[in-house]
């Protein structure tokens, strides 16, 4: 009696008993593996079209071109024999390739120099406290907001030797009669003055940013130690602004090396080439001369010029993270 009492509950329990659930299965890892690789290649692959479209094909197209005889004619027939290396025989025997190669590296490091001496200076200006300091470094920032055409525009007629500004300015004191763009003297200068008026509000943004991220107990515990304002600078400021001015200087080098818009605003290449750059050499080779090939010469060196640089930055770089 006891025994059938028991086996019932156990028989009843066995029969509301759920059927087991077979487990899920867990995705292989090599399967997971690919499945993120292919995820990671979906987020990249936009990127890496679009680099390829508009960077890759016409950087091989300008380097195919240096190589061939491109007229106007070309766009119509598809017709540009290879020529070897006649395009760049015919550049590297210019003299006016060499003047404007020489022309570019006074023009880039004058600007760099300028741009970044005024910029940290008015960084380090800015970064204390006082009235309206806000609304200077909001003006400060308007000839870097101005194209650039707009500027070398204006720039031309304040610099204009008989009806500018700077001049009738000048004259009253017995010195209106400066060439500034007429003169093969002063051209240069003058175009080099321009830049740094432009590039100065960048230089002092960027370095204005670094100097926000400089601790201020630092600053306090020099000036208990007695150390002086050119002390904490040369010792605290400029050690710590070092990756900052490396970005600084690396930008505005690939920015100032290719010039074009700013010197055919103010002097067209002129007087005389005394303004003649390697910027603006690729422009007069192709679209005044014509010829194409030339053009695509000088302007594969621009783009080696800037890798080489962008090299020697990436392994100062490395070199400073080790």
């Amino acid at each position: 009696m006891s025994s059938t009492a028991a086996s019932a509950p156990a028989a009843a329990s066995g029969a509301s008993a759920p059927a087991a659930v077979p487990a899920a299965k867990s995705p292989k890892p090599g399967s997971l593996g690919r499945r993120r690789t292919l995820a990671q290649w979906g987020f990249i692959a936009p990127a890496v079209v679009f680099m390829l479209l508009f960077f890759g094909y016409p950087l091989v197209r300008n380097v195919v071109m240096s190589f061939q005889h491109y007229t106007p004619s070309t766009f119509f027939t598809g017709e540009a024999p290879f020529n070897g290396f006649d395009n760049w025989k015919n550049v590297f025997q210019d003299d006016l390739f060499g003047k404007a190669l020489w022309q570019t590296i006074l023009f880039t490091i004058g600007s760099l120099i300028g741009q970044f001496c005024i910029g940290l200076a008015l960084a380090v200006f800015f970064n204390r406290r006082f009235p309206l300091n806000g609304i200077l470094r909001s003006l400060i920032l308007l000839p870097w907001l101005v194209p650039m055409v707009v500027s070398g525009v204006v720039w031309r007629r304040i610099l204009d030797q008989d009806t500018g500004v700077l001049n009738s300015f000048l004259g009253l004191f017995g010195a209106g009669d400066t060439p500034w763009l007429s003169s093969t003297g002063m051209a240069l200068i003058s175009v080099i003055m321009v830049n740094i008026w432009i590039g100065i509000p960048f230089n002092m943004v960027i370095l204005y940013g670094g100097l926000q991220e400089v601790p201020k107990e630092m600053y306090e515990a020099a000036s208990l130690d007695g150390a002086s304002a050119w002390r904490q600078f040369r010792s605290i400021t400029l050690p710590l602004l070092k990756p900052v001015i490396t970005v600084v200087l690396v930008l505005g080098f690939m920015s100032t090396v290719k010039i074009l818009d700013l010197v055919l605003a103010l002097t067209d290449g002129g007087p005389a080439d005394s303004t003649q750059t390697l910027g603006t050499l690729t422009y007069q080779n192709s679209f005044a001369q014509l010829d194409f090939g030339a053009g695509a010469v000088v302007g594969n060196i621009l783009i080696l010029i800037s890798a080489v640089f962008a090299v020697f930055y990436l392994r100062a770089n490395r070199n400073e993270g080790k």
